[in-house]
């Protein structure tokens, strides 16, 4: 039979219409497979060459699926991005296996619904299909609807925007691939919570779900932490322990601050992602463990490689597939929902009654530049939720323009009495009264900034971000 070899399947009558599925593979034993599996359940047309099956694209009405195969020895982005173009509605479902996910990627960008890892059965394919048909004849949902997914008793995967929406459509499809995931955002913006939805939505759901902070463990004692130890490694190794990866077996992993993790022991974590095989502190016997790798970073992994302290070769085992989540100033429009789901989990939390917002806190809270992202906001609504009053909440957020606001507002008039402008002047009068608040509480606290974001209410890392933002120094502080 010829390789380029391509028939359509006319399946048996039913009282139902069946969904039209052009299947692309070319190993004629995997079609003929397919075909048998597949061919009672659906109307299929069968193909074993590319150009046999855009021509029954150009030529037919659009069918309901595609089934794409990926070969090792063949290119997939020329044909899928023409499908791409032609088709852009058209659902694709790829055939894949591990010598193929270098393509991932790219394959996962161009927007293929599903992916079924080889070697698999009939009905993991099916399954596939019926999901993405399923989707199909419900109404789509608006791109900035809002979803809450529980993922535990305290934690949910909470969106409203279509950036957050395309961002889940990627977690949960790489979730499948079983792959290396490298998360990257600033602090706060809930790396943690995509990486646990992630394994939600992975095959390793119902296995445990670790989670180890790479910055928090001191650089000694990481090791034990991550691979275990054997009676008498050390001083103190009383008898036998197990680390987070044996613990971990058939489950995830998640690798938080991976960047600060020691050269050391990123040689040794490249190991185990290399070959699933690792030996415990004060061992020589290697042991070998099923555990899939979610790692986590706020810092520029290009720059860490370039200076040497983060491990290239590491870098893309782990890059198996990235995920970079966007701040929380390039998602206002999320902002009035997370900040009610944090007002219901906040109450939950302290067993009070949720509090409302009005238009007043709410455009507080759109208006703030949000340092410490997800974890800030969080911390402002507990801290409105506990004082049972939002002035204040009013005042730590825009303390220029919203209770004091009445001579700003006057300012502001007499600058511009056409209106022009207004938004940046009263964003730029927000800002010298915070950087004024900022200089002024560092002064008192003779520079320590730990001192100053304590009395401030913010972050460590959220104080150093405005330090920075504002250009402030003790030779130049805006203070008045």
């Amino acid at each position: 039979m010829s390789a380029a070899l391509s028939y359509p399947v006319t399946a048996l009558k039913s009282t139902r219409p069946r969904a039209q599925i052009l299947i692309l593979e070319p190993d004629l034993a995997v079609l003929d497979y397919l075909r048998s599996t597949l061919g009672s359940r659906y109307s299929l047309s069968l193909f074993s060459d590319e150009q046999a099956l855009l021509e029954r694209l150009d030529k037919s009405e659009q069918p309901d699926l595609l089934l794409l195969a990926l070969h090792t020895n063949r290119d997939p982005m020329p044909l899928l991005t023409h499908i791409r173009c032609t088709k852009p509605n058209l659902a694709v479902v790829v055939l894949s296996c591990s010598a193929e996910l270098r393509d991932l990627e790219m394959v996962i960008r161009l927007g293929v619904r599903a992916i079924v890892m080889k070697p698999f059965t009939g009905s993991d394919v099916e399954q596939a299909i019926e999901e993405n048909l399923a989707s199909a004849e419900k109404k789509v949902p608006a791109a900035d609807a809002l979803k809450e997914i529980p993922l535990n008793e305290t934690h949910s995967f909470v969106r409203s925007s279509k950036r957050m929406r395309e961002l889940e459509a990627q977690a949960a499809l790489v979730a499948r691939a079983d792959i290396p995931l490298l998360i990257l955002g600033e602090s706060g913006t809930g790396k943690e919570i995509l990486a646990l939805y992630t394994h939600k939505m992975s095959a390793r759901s119902q296995n445990i779900f670790l989670k180890v902070n790479c910055a928090a463990v001191p650089a000694d004692l990481l090791e034990s932490e991550l691979f275990g130890y054997e009676q008498g490694a050390f001083t103190g190794a009383v008898k036998t322990k197990p680390g987070k990866f044996e613990v971990c077996t058939g489950g995830t992993i998640f690798l938080d601050e991976i960047g600060e993790m020691p050269a050391i022991l990123q040689a040794k974590l490249l190991q185990v992602l290399q070959d699933g095989t690792f030996s415990r502190l004060g061992s020589r016997s290697p042991m070998k463990v099923d555990v899939r790798v979610i790692a986590a970073t706020n810092i520029n992994m290009k720059d860490a490689m370039a200076n040497k302290t983060f491990r290239e070769d590491l870098y893309y085992r782990l890059n198996g597939f990235t995920l970079s989540i966007p701040p929380l100033r390039e998602r206002r429009e999320e902002i009035p929902v997370l900040s009610e789901y944090f007002m219901r989990k906040g109450a939950k939390r302290y067993g009070r009654d949720p509090l409302p917002f009005s238009q007043n806190l709410l455009n507080a809270l759109a208006d703030h530049s949000w340092p410490g992202n997800l974890r800030e906001l969080e911390n402002v609504i507990n801290r409105y939720l506990v004082l049972g009053e939002e002035r204040s909440i009013v005042e730590e957020l825009s303390p220029a323009t919203v209770y004091q606001g009445g001579a700003a507002a006057a300012a502001v008039a007499q600058e511009s009495p056409n209106g022009a402008g207004l938004k940046a002047m009263v964003r730029n009068l927000k800002g010298d009264a915070e950087s004024t608040a900022i200089a002024q509480v560092l002064e008192g606290t003779g520079w320590n900034r730990k001192a100053a974001a304590n009395d401030l209410q913010i972050s460590y890392k959220a104080l150093l971000y405005k330090i920075k933002q504002y250009d402030l120094s003790p030779r130049n502080n805006h203070a008045s």
